[in-house]
């Protein structure tokens, strides 16, 4: 009997890793097993690789593949044990690329590998890759590549090199560190969200202990004052303050400015230089925070992938909404990224997805088994996502007047909030299968029609004895502009979950407060013994589910009570979750989260093109229409709570708002 041996040996390690330098993951995996083929590798009874990304040990993504190819002639029998050598194997591979020799600063983390291998991840006393030869027919050769196609990752404890090691292969390990360069570092989102966030990181230990920050913009600035300019913004953890000083100056130490042109390869090339002297030969892996207009992110793109792009580490950028006005622009900005960046280092942030409310959504909703079997038709009656500000543009309308509220808010931050609640179960937490869920709802909701959708903007109104001013009022927005400040929309999602429930969607500025919930009422109870005590307004007798997002952190479920007493009096009462009475801790920065993230290489709060593609193709027909038409906006006073027409437009649906009884 002939052995099969493998020929995984004959792949070096340095073949593998360039497959999956730039992104990892998925991308990476097609590119070996194309190399593969295309160099002719003989049948082999497996070939097992692996992507380690711990270039920096946070949050270690291990992907493990098995590849089996049974060889002509296998017998069906000889199969298991096969199999069985193969995944000893497979985990032994591993184990040598997790275990740095030399290295004893090892730590615990998290990383997948397959849930069906049932391997040991500790190296196995022995094994043989030699395997019984033996001949099999055409279905053992189906079964046994069903078998690997079949197999899917899970979560496994392993050993893995501290933060600030690499393994080198050759006994020894290699520092590695993490550039992260803020594309438009002058600008107000820079200084007032992504600075403080990364000083937050840093200040509670998140971010690696060798890291470097690199402001990049147009305005010439010296790194004193770009330091300058960021200190006053930077604030520690209010249970942390005994080091804050020393803190923000060994954070400010850590920070550079380059001046240079976006569109410039020869600036980022100088960026490069700058950056190789502050990583001091480590393994270096970048980040691009592009926090610039969208028609710069195709040429930041291009200059960075080609001028500053890591050579051993992965390269990430984060690109800031808006990703287009409409499907077609957005189609236009992806393919023109597409040119220069893979779909996998492309990191689409929404922050609202990183708000910790809406984190908690699918928890709330997949770990409680008490709204689960309610999560549907049968007993939802409507759904309500309410945005609200009580401030208008305040200087900002030359911006907000190229898109208004629509593209602002609800097109990105409202229609990802729907996602996740309408969304099924994904198979595991992996970011593919949750955006695979979330992409399935929307390609499952109606595209907008004009008579869905009201929209209004606010007019100067007095109050106090103090004048507000209106939108038209703002020195940055164009005379008669049309742009709408306030809209509310109909939505539904035609599947068998949802069919026939109205999702109520608003969002205004210049409002009587400040909020970000998720309303769910449910229906009326049937044949309810108390009616008679609500009168004949059986909505005051609906049960509701808030889930406030922001300010002040709650979930909050309404019920009828008895009011203690004699009579039989009823009352709506809050069984109420306050998260700053529940939790002792500050609530972390949507940026932190999604910078954290990103730095990990967890996409789950990320955007996919196909996602974007879908959330598109809801709101273009209406934009469109109400570009086309000149729709003019209801004028609604600046305080109020919007335009008549939004009571209107939910009433059509036998709906009220959820927020008409609070103050």
């Amino acid at each position: 009997m002939a052995a099969l041996t493998s020929s995984a040996s004959a792949v070096s390690s340095a073949q593998l890793s360039e497959g999956i330098r730039l992104g990892g993951g998925a991308h990476g995996r097609n590119s070996i097993a194309s190399w593969k083929l295309a160099m002719h590798i003989p049948s082999t009874p497996a070939f097992c690789f692996s992507s380690s990304h711990a270039i920096n040990g946070l949050r270690l993504r291990e992907y493990v593949g098995l590849r089996v190819a049974m060889a002509d002639g296998l017998e069906a029998s000889a199969r298991p044990t096969l199999l069985e050598r193969e995944k000893s194997a497979c985990a032994f591979r591993v184990h040598q690329e997790l275990t740095p020799q030399g290295n004893e600063k090892t730590k615990t983390k998290t990383v997948r590998t397959n849930a069906s291998m049932g391997v040991d991840v500790a190296p196995p006393t022995s094994f043989s890759m030699a395997a019984t030869s033996a001949v099999a027919d055409g279905s053992a050769r189906k079964e046994a590549m069903a078998y690997s196609t079949s197999v899917r990752r899970t979560e496994e404890v392993v050993k893995m090199p501290s933060s600030t090691t690499r393994d080198t292969g050759e006994g020894g390990s290699q520092l590695s560190t993490v550039s992260i360069t803020v594309v438009g570092a002058s600008g107000d989102l820079a200084k007032k969200k992504i600075f403080p966030a990364l000083f937050a990181l840093y200040y509670e230990g998140h971010l690696p202990e060798h890291f470097t920050i690199f402001g990049f913009a147009r305005s010439k600035m010296t790194n004193e004052e770009l330091r300058t300019t960021i200190s006053s913004t930077l604030t520690c953890r209010i249970d942390q303050r005994e080091n804050c000083a020393d803190k923000i100056d060994k954070f400010l130490q850590r920070c550079f400015y380059h001046s240079g042109q976006y569109n410039s390869e020869d600036s980022f090339r100088q960026l490069d230089i700058k950056l190789k002297d502050q990583e001091a030969g480590r393994v270096a892996s970048r980040l691009f925070y592009l926090s610039i207009p969208p028609n710069l992110f195709v040429d930041v793109a291009r200059s960075a992938s080609r001028g500053a792009s890591a050579t051993q580490g992965w390269t990430r950028v984060i690109v800031e909404k808006p990703f287009g006005r409409d499907a077609d622009s957005s189609a236009e900005l992806t393919n023109g990224l597409a040119q220069y960046l893979s779909e996998e280092q492309i990191y689409r942030i929404d922050h609202y997805l990183g708000k910790e409310l809406v984190e908690n959504l699918s928890v709330l909703r997949f770990s409680n088994l008490v709204f689960e079997p309610l999560w549907s038709r049968q007993y939802i009656r409507n759904v309500q996502v309410i945005f609200s500000e009580d401030f208008g543009t305040e200087g900002r309308g030359g911006y907000f007047d190229n898109y208004g509220i629509i593209r602002d808010i609800m097109q990105n931050h409202l229609l990802q909030m729907v996602a996740l609640f309408g969304m099924e179960a994904p198979v595991t937490l992996d970011a593919e299968d949750i955006r695979n869920e979330k992409v399935k709802v929307l390609r499952s909701m109606r595209k907008l029609k004009l008579e869905d959708v009201v929209i209004g903007q606010y007019k100067s109104h007095v109050k106090g004895g103090v004048k507000y001013p209106g939108y038209g009022d703002d020195p940055t927005v164009p005379k008669n502009s049309i742009t709408p400040t306030f809209a509310a929309a109909a939505l539904f999602i035609d599947n068998a979950r949802w069919d026939g429930v109205p999702i109520l969607m608003k969002a205004g500025k210049a409002l009587h407060t400040r909020r970000a919930e998720i309303r769910i009422q449910f229906r009326h109870v049937p044949g309810n013994l108390y009616k008679k005590l609500f009168a004949t307004d059986l909505d005051l007798a609906t049960n509701e589910l808030v889930i406030r997002v922001q300010p002040d952190e709650a979930i909050y479920l309404k019920i009828n009570n008895k009011v203690p007493g004699l009579g039989l009096r009823l009352d709506k009462s809050n069984l109420n979750l306050l998260y700053s009475e529940r939790y002792n801790k500050e609530i972390p920065d949507s940026y932190e989260r999604l910078i954290l993230d990103a730095i990990d290489g967890d996409k789950r709060l990320f955007i996919r093109n196909d996602e974007l593609e879908a959330a598109w193709g809801i709101f273009t027909p209406v934009l469109k229409a109400l570009e086309e038409k000149r729709v003019s906006p209801e004028l609604y006073p600046y305080g109020s709570r919007g335009p008549i027409g939004a009571y209107y437009l939910a009433a059509k649906y036998n709906v009220r708002w959820g927020d008409m009884g609070d103050n």
